[in-house]
């Protein structure tokens, strides 16, 4: 039996950045779950999700994503508290498994015409001009784009995040997330994109940065306005793919650390309450400077990270994005995703407006719980080194 190889520094490196997610979500889960149920479902999806990333055949990988999804399918019905919620858990379960049935479809192609099913036949796949191999190669595509929600199969999303609990929200909205991209990542390496392939990895990602930012404007829901704006920002990290070399691995790493973390610190910001409908509704974030200022802050840093100003660490993250297509030479392509940006400055700042200018009781009261606080406390700090040290951060990978 041939022994897998040990896991080299960029595997380890990346299951670094998937603990140090995943900490702020257990910290912020003892607020919801009492029992050991939603640690069981955690830990099986976390295993699946490191078995993605260090994956070396389509096998493994297969096997990694099922492993990923599976858990969450309950863990959105975990302690529900809302009747939407078992629509949007029967929802993801029918896409999740249309994009397993997409891959699978995919591999038995490429096996069909390489003869192998290592991770090494994808990128050969990738500059050969066979029918077959293309088509394998754009149903693995779609695949992913199913999985990471980017338009049209984005459905799934703003259902499943504002069916969710906020813990499982903020867990899906990261890891989840980062799982599907170092995925991609892994299969993509560092070979270039030509011919077609260059079309379908930046026109439908810059209809999700659009269409996301531009539907998150409408949402009166805050983690329904996350679902899309995650949709936006899944559209940024497959436009990284566009680029070739180190800078690739570099940007798409920085960017989901950096992503990650300020989603979780906007989760750990929402003030808790009873009433899970009340207490997700954007109204419930007026005068929160006033009740709650050290929450108020922490969700004005996040925003204002997710919409890219700078120097906070999500401006970073953008620029090596843009920076990585450029120089792969899809200015176009660049500009027009750059363009696309600016419309979720409106959204992300509309919530510091609801933090820090408006005043007023919110519907369902209620201040940060300690915990929430706490999770918020451990983003801050890598954060802080993000936006202070991006160099030497991006040097670590």
């Amino acid at each position: 039996m041939r022994r897998r190889p040990a896991p080299g520094l960029k595997e380890r490196g990346q299951v670094v950045v998937l603990f140090a997610l995943v900490l702020p979500v257990v910290l912020m889960s003892r607020d919801d779950f009492a029992g050991g149920e939603f640690h069981l479902l955690l830990l099986a999806s976390l295993y699946g999700v490191c078995l993605l990333v260090s994956a070396d055949s389509f096998l493994t990988m297969f096997l990694g994503l099922e492993l990923m999804s599976l858990p969450v399918y309950a863990l959105v019905l975990l302690a529900f508290r809302r009747p939407q919620s078992a629509e949007a858990a029967l929802k993801y379960l029918v896409l999740s498994g249309a994009a397993s049935a997409t891959f699978l479809l995919g591999v038995s192609f490429l096996y069909g015409a390489s003869g192998s099913l290592e991770l090494s036949a994808f990128t050969t796949a990738l500059a050969s001009s066979d029918l077959m191999a293309t088509a394998a190669v754009v149903l693995v595509v779609v695949a992913f784009f199913l999985k990471a929600a980017i338009v049209p199969f984005h459905a799934w999303a703003p259902d499943a995040y504002e069916g969710a609990s906020v813990p499982v929200t903020a867990y899906m909205a990261t890891i989840i997330k980062a799982g599907v991209l170092l995925a991609a990542l892994r299969l993509f390496g560092t070979a270039p994109v030509s011919g077609p392939m260059v079309d379908l990895l930046a026109i439908l990602p810059l209809v999700s940065i659009v269409w996301g930012n531009l539907a998150a404007m409408r949402q009166a829901s805050f983690r329904r306005m996350i679902a899309y704006s995650s949709i936006a920002h899944a559209g940024y990290l497959f436009y990284a793919l566009l680029g070739d070399g180190p800078g690739r691995f570099q940007a798409v790493v920085f960017y989901l650390l950096a992503y990650g973390l300020m989603n979780l610190l906007a989760f750990a910001s929402i003030p808790a309450g009873a009433d899970d409908a009340g207490r997700d509704r954007l109204e419930n974030l007026k005068g929160l400077f006033q009740r709650a200022p050290y929450a108020a802050i922490m969700l004005g840093v996040a925003m204002l990270s997710l919409a890219g100003i700078p120097p906070l660490p999500g401006f970073v993250a953008k620029f090596l994005i843009f920076k990585n297509v450029m120089a792969a030479g899809y200015t176009l392509y660049a500009v027009l995703g750059l363009v696309g940006s600016y419309l979720g400055i409106y959204f992300y700042l509309r919530v510091v407006q609801y933090a820090f200018m408006s005043t007023g009781e919110a519907a369902s009261g209620g201040a940060v719980s300690r915990a929430a606080l706490g999770a918020g406390l451990l983003c801050l700090a890598p954060i802080a080194v993000l936006a202070i040290f991006p160099g030497w951060v991006i040097g670590l990978f």
